[in-house]
This record gives structure tokens, sequence and C-alpha cells, in this order.
């Protein structure tokens, strides 16, 4: 296709067939799972249609269904969490008062003459299912066992003469519950012990048991997830089929965001096929894995607060953003770095204790660089003035001269204009950052053995590879799931049209 110094768009100088056809095989390389023989390729919906509520929610749940399936599969620290109310809140006084009355209700009956023990037996009944449920298919004498001590109808005749053992049956649940637990939950069964307050050991039964309860569920999501690992590219792209089904206009910001990058490649293509005196040369097609790549790249830099995620990256908006946020303070510390070393490189050389020192004074000082009210500048000339500290410090210990006033107040000015737009020394560690970065997307998935990091990042190597490596998955899955969604969007940006059917995905990924 003809590229004469103008930014190829749809519907101009459409292409011929074959260069259809050669870029349609490059297309493919954008995912390395083949499209279900069953099922037709993934289409972009983009007909007007009229949404009903139940239609809405239903797309809201599939949203949610990919969302929890995503952050299952790829996040190996995911787990469930009891989430606490807070105590001044509404909600949380109302549940503190129900459950003071519940405790309440249940120490005056078991204190009453003769004891009264309804609440004691419906306590008991709750925790017999709540053992019950902790039990797999085996565990059938156990099961007996715990069924036969917890009858609620035996403790019910008991009751009727005042002969239950509240004590015993606690014991015994207590040590039911120590066969059961997750060794992380040792210590709790061993504080556990039947002495004083009956009630307020019942109590503290219940708390543990709770505890128990989202140990197992944290189990089976660990069952889980190689499993889900194995089965969510189809999973994920099947649901996202649904969600575009349902929802109009469902890839507007993917698109936008893919032909952001395609533009530019495009108009890089058109100055580098003119040749001087002539009107138009050989024809080029831009590279899809380039596009893509420099469309992903453009995540580390995404203005999170005002521009809208594209779709098909919703399920990983958090943790990119937290990459980014990371990546920034990272820049940062490399920056100071690299000037440290050009003032008083001579000073520090041979002083890893203080290069370390200097690195934890940077962290802790932009820890919060992500919050709307963190002053930079301020942090920065904070950050000069403590690394000055330091260093004098250091050359006082070893009976060297400190630095003199002028030194240090060249450091601090330095320090403070790295926020300044178009700094020499941001934009060189930003460039090199992203050259890394830009190597990590190109490695083929099967290589374990990360590129090298370019020259002045060794002080943030460590955490520049685990940040490099978490961003690598997220884009490789990204692109396994979401490949044949981008390859039609390609082909309807460059050729005007859609391609039905089943999309090629048989060829690797970049």
């Amino acid at each position: 296709m003809p590229l004469n110094g103008k930014k190829q768009h749809v519907g101009e100088d459409q292409p011929s067939d074959s260069d259809s056809s050669q870029f349609s095989e490059s297309l493919a390389s954008l995912s390395d799972c083949e499209c279900s023989s069953k099922s037709s390729s993934p289409t972009l919906t983009s007909s007007p249609k009229v949404l009903t509520y139940d239609e809405v929610m239903a797309a809201a749940g599939n949203l949610l269904d990919l969302t929890l399936a995503h952050e299952i599969a790829v996040n190996e620290n995911f787990e469930v969490k009891q989430t606490p109310v807070p105590e001044n809140s509404i909600l949380g006084q109302v549940k503190h008062i129900m459950h003071q009355a519940f405790w309440d209700l249940l120490e005056s009956e078991l204190n009453a003459e003769p004891p009264q023990y309804e609440h004691a037996i419906k306590l008991f009944e709750e925790i017999r299912e709540i053992l019950l449920s902790f039990l797999s298919h085996g565990g059938n004498r156990l099961r007996t066992q715990i069924s036969e001590v917890l009858d609620t109808d035996l403790i019910r005749q008991q009751a009727e003469h005042s002969t239950v053992d509240v004590q015993g049956l606690a014991n015994y649940i207590i040590s039911t519950m120590g066969k059961m637990c997750a060794p992380i939950r040792d210590n709790d069964i061993k504080e556990l012990k039947v002495t004083g307050n009956i009630v307020e050991v019942l109590r503290q039964i219940y708390h543990v048991l709770d505890l128990m309860r989202m140990d197992m569920v944290n189990f089976a999501i660990r069952g889980i997830r190689p499993i889900l690992q194995r089965q969510l590219v189809d999973y994920e792209r099947n649901k996202f089929q649904e969600i575009l089904e349902e929802t109009p206009g469902a890839l507007k910001q993917t698109t936008e965001w893919i032909k952001e990058s395609l533009d530019k490649e495009l108009g890089s293509l058109s100055e580098t096929t003119l040749t001087p005196g002539a009107e138009s040369t050989s024809k080029a097609s831009p590279n899809p894995t380039l596009v893509l790549n420099n469309s992903y790249l453009k995540l580390l830099q995404w203005d999170y607060q005002k521009k809208v995620f594209p779709e098909t990256l919703i399920t990983d908006e958090v943790r990119l953003q937290e990459l980014a946020e990371k990546l920034n303070q990272l820049k940062i510390i490399a920056c100071l770095s690299l000037i440290t070393k050009n003032m008083v490189g001579a000073i520090i050389e041979g002083q890893p204790q203080l290069e370390s020192r200097l690195k934890k004074i940077s962290a802790v000082l932009l820890e919060d660089m992500s919050k709307m009210t963190f002053n930079l500048k301020e942090a920065l000339n904070s950050i000069g003035v403590q690394m000055c500290a330091e260093v004098n410090k250091t050359l006082a210990e070893r009976g060297l001269p400190t630095l003199d006033t002028e030194i240090q107040t060249n450091l601090v000015g330095q320090f403070s204009s790295i926020e300044e737009e178009g700094n020499a020394i941001w934009s060189l560690i930003d460039k090199r950052i992203q050259l890394y970065m830009k190597n990590l997307l190109y490695l083929p998935s099967s290589q374990k053995s990360l590129p090298p990091v370019p020259g002045g990042l060794a002080i943030i190597q460590h955490e520049l590879e685990a940040i490099g490596s978490q961003y690598a998955n997220i884009v490789n899955f990204n692109k396994q799931v979401y490949g044949p969604f981008y390859a039609n969007i390609l082909r309807k940006l460059l050729f005007g049209e859609e391609v039905p059917g089943q999309v090629d995905a048989s060829s690797p990924a970049n």
C-alpha cells in the first residue's frame, strides 16, 4: 500500500488483495492460542443497540466474574480477607450492637437459675455445621463423631434436665478445631482455654472458626489456580466476547489506544519510504507486533487520573497503575544517583553502605509520590539536603573535609530541577528504562533470562527487573487472550473492514 508522506486513514487508498493477505499473515502473531473451531472469531460490535436494565446488569456480572477469575489466576498472592467494618460507622455500630446483644443474652441464659440453653443450642448447631463444612468427601469417622457429640436433639433433651455440659462441649470443639485447622491457626487454637467466663470462650471459638473459614476458601483458591491458569485464556476471551455482544462500543477505548500507536507508525513509515526527488517509492506495511508493543509501552506513562483505560486491560488496570507508579519512583532514584555520582562520585566511590543509605532516603521521601497532594519539588529538595548531610557525615568519619556550601547548593538545585519539563537527565533515564521495557516485550516467551539493564540503572536493577517481569507477564498474557480482537481492530483501521470467521492465531506471539 503506497504511503506518500500522509498518514493512512480508513477509507483512503485501499490496499491490494496481496497487501491485505500479507498483513493478515503478520497479524496472526498477535495471539498464540487458536480460536475454537466451534465458535466464531471475536467480532467488533459497533451497531447501535438499546440495552435493557437486565442486559446491563448481565454485562456487569460478566465483567465481575472475569475480573475475579483473572485476579485469582495471575496474582499468586491473591486471597480472600475479612474486611473489618469501621467501628465509628453506622454499619459498624449496628453490627457491634447486634453481636453484643447475642452474647449478652447467651450469658444471661447460662447464668439463670435454672440455666436456659436456647441460644447455646443454636450456637452449637451452627458450630457443628461449620466444622462439618471443613471436611472433604472423606473424613466419615470424624463427621459421624461431630454429628453425635453436637447432636442438637440430644442437647435439648439434656437441657430439659439442666445437664448440658457446656464446658465439655467447648473442650471438644477446641480439640476438633485443632485437628482441622491450618498450621497458621495453631497458636490461635492454643489460646482457646475453657477457663473463666465460658461465654467469652465460646465467643473466641466462633472468631477462630471465622478465620478457619477464610483459610478454607483460600486453600480452595490455591487448588483451582493451576487449573484456572490453563483455562483462563479461553475463559477470558469468551467472557469478553459476551460483553462485546451485549455492550455497544465495548472496544472504543481499545481502538483509540491502538490507533494512536498505529498513526505514529504510519507517519514514521511515510517518512522513511520517500526518496528525495521522487513522489513515492516501494510499499511498506506497519508491523502489528511493533504497533501493539508501542501501545503497551504507553501504559507505563498513562495518565490514570484523566484518560480512560483500554477495555481489554481493565482487569489489569490497578496492577499496571501500581507498576507505573513504582517505575516513576525508580526513575527519580536513578536520576538522583546519576547526579550524585557526577558531582561527588569520587567521594562516595567504594562506599556501598552510603549509596544504599542514599537510596533508602530517596525511596522513603518518594513513597507518597502517587498522591495528589504530594509536592515533588519539596521532596526532591529534602532528599538533596539529607544526602548532603549523609555525605558530610561519611567524610567526617573518614577525617576528610566536608562538602562546601557551593557544592551542596548546586547538588540540591540539580535534584530539584529533575521535575522540570525537558530535564536532560530525566529524559536520558526515561529513554533507557523505556528501551529496557521494550526489549522485554520482544523476548520469546520461552526465554527465562532477562535482557541486560542499560547503563546508569545499576542502582535500581533489582527493582527494575522485578517490575519488568511483572509487566512482561501481564502483556504476554493479554496478547494471548485478546490477540484476535487486536487483529480485527488493526484490520478495520487499515483496511476499513472486519474479517469474519476464525482468526488464525496459530503462530506464537513475540
